[in-house]
């Protein structure tokens, strides 16, 4: 109790500190890569507690500059503050999955999307329905998983190269990544930079939505030379026969939890309110017409379980969320934004970025920098996680600097960071995918067409002056002002 008098923020402390210099911030964050990047590849360390040793060594740095360690506690709690509107939706991500499992409205969307598939059509049509289901779940690897399992065999049996279908099967599946308001590196991007995650959204749309049509243009020329291929009938037969004897496929019904969320985030509704009321309708349509058990509905909004349609990716697909699932990214964006509160608060970012900032002139540059930035942070750390937060950290003040919306950044550090993990060998997704997949990564990196023309895209714009959003009073002063309550 009597030491509330030092409790003080280490805003007020920071500004009578002289800021540590370029090579102390320099080692600072080297040793900060170093201890991710051997720890990961070579030792195999959790990320979490590598992070929390990285938290260790820039605490360590912060006290060799005077702060003592109250002051150092306030800059990790400044930086946590900063993302409890997005932690809130973290913890919501996870029962939209689970509800929209059981309510059908999954297992939907593949029964339907099944019956798009046409051998002419099949890049194509494969590429929308790996776009719709990620949007929809929020997770690439749970598209990967799944409908990713499907079209890679339908490829093989068609003679399709697979480096080419597991392209097209990345490129959907990073579309939802990027873009779905339950995606977590969605909702950490726009955390990681300040702003609202519609916007977030909004602004990306900028950049995304013409990728999506050049990358589908060439699907569908590229397709036509397997015009006079078959499709495995007896393989789609059986998927779609198990899903109608474990669910009532009505679309007008269970896609009603779908349409809500995107309903009410068109209207600018809070993201908590619109996931709230399409989990409360999901219940609904899982209890009363699904006819699933109501506590059986409810536990799952803590932590689902496999289905029961007897194919087995399916049931793990139809198993994934709750709110136990979303402990691993929750946890890693609270150590995460705690070590960029001790960067930025302490003025290692500001020393660091010095230099570099007095090189970029053009907003184009800057654009282009915060891209390879993240691409940086995925081939030395592996994790787009820990790119997008580090990143958002590392230019976030510049531009402010350039009175560059907010949004503008977390676009970029998304095209960086979450662009390109799938098409790096060594990163978590990149073998993940081809393990799943059986195609190297380097084998469909190239026909990956969404991850590596968009970031291209992006600069082009930049370059022409495209997109380019000066932030809106409503964001920089009030994070939720432009939201209904």
């Amino acid at each position: 109790m009597h030491r509330s008098h030092s409790s003080q923020t280490p805003i007020a402390t920071a500004h009578a500190r002289p800021l540590p210099s370029f090579w102390h911030a320099a080692v600072c964050f080297v040793g900060i890569l170093l201890l991710i990047g051997i720890g990961l590849f070579v030792f195999h360390i959790n990320l979490h507690v590598l992070i929390f040793f990285a938290l260790a060594w820039a605490g360590l740095h912060t006290r060799l500059l005077g702060y003592p360690f109250l002051a150092i506690r306030s800059m990790m709690n400044t930086g946590i503050s900063k993302a409890l509107s997005a932690i809130y939706i973290f913890l919501l991500i996870g029962m939209v999955i689970a509800s929209f499992m059981h309510s059908g409205t999954i297992a939907s969307l593949l029964y339907f999307g099944l019956n798009w598939l046409n051998p002419a059509l099949f890049l194509a049509v494969g590429f929308i329905a790996c776009c719709l289901m990620s949007v929809a779940t929020g997770t690439s690897w749970g598209t990967v998983g799944t409908i990713g399992v499907v079209l890679i065999g339908i490829g093989e049996v068609m003679n399709i190269p697979l480096p080419v279908v597991a392209g097209m099967i990345v490129s959907g599946a990073t579309f939802g990544d990027k873009l779905s308001p339950i995606s977590d590196t969605t909702n950490l991007a726009a955390m990681s930079a300040d702003t609202q995650l519609y916007r977030h959204i909004a602004v990306m749309l900028y950049t995304t939505l013409p990728t999506f049509l050049i990358v589908l243009v060439i699907f569908l020329i590229w397709g036509q030379q397997y015009s006079a291929q078959t499709l495995p009938q007896a393989q789609l037969t059986e998927i779609r026969s198990a899903l109608a004897q474990t669910y009532r496929m009505n679309g007008v019904i269970t896609l009603l939890p779908l349409v809500v969320m995107l309903g009410m985030s068109i209207k600018r509704y809070s993201a908590e309110i619109s996931m709230t009321s399409s989990i409360l309708l999901a219940v609904l349509i899982a209890v009363f017409y699904q006819e699933h058990a109501a506590a059986d509905v409810l536990n799952a909004l803590w932590l689902n379980t496999p289905a029961d349609t007897g194919i087995t990716n399916i049931d793990a697909l139809l198993g994934r969320g709750g709110l136990y699932s979303m402990a691993w990214t929750l946890l890693l964006a609270i150590l995460a934004v705690a070590l960029g509160g001790i960067l930025y608060e302490a003025g290692f970012l500001q020393a660091l970025l010095q230099q570099l900032i007095a090189s970029l002139h053009r907003t184009s540059t800057l654009i282009a920098a915060t891209i390879a930035s993240g691409l940086a942070g995925n081939l030395v750390m592996g994790e787009a996680y820990i790119s997008i937060i580090l990143n958002c950290q590392l230019f976030k003040q510049t531009y402010q600097t350039k009175q560059l919306d907010p949004a503008i950044l977390s676009r970029s550090v998304e095209e960086g960071a979450t662009l390109t993990t799938g098409i790096i060998p060594w990163t978590t997704a990149g073998v993940f995918y081809a393990a799943t997949l059986n195609v190297p990564t380097l084998d469909y990196a190239q026909y990956a067409l969404f991850n590596v023309l968009n970031p291209l895209i992006s600069i082009i714009m930049a370059i022409l002056g495209i997109g380019l959003l000066r932030p809106r009073n409503q964001y920089q002063h009030e994070h939720i002002s432009n939201t209904k309550p």
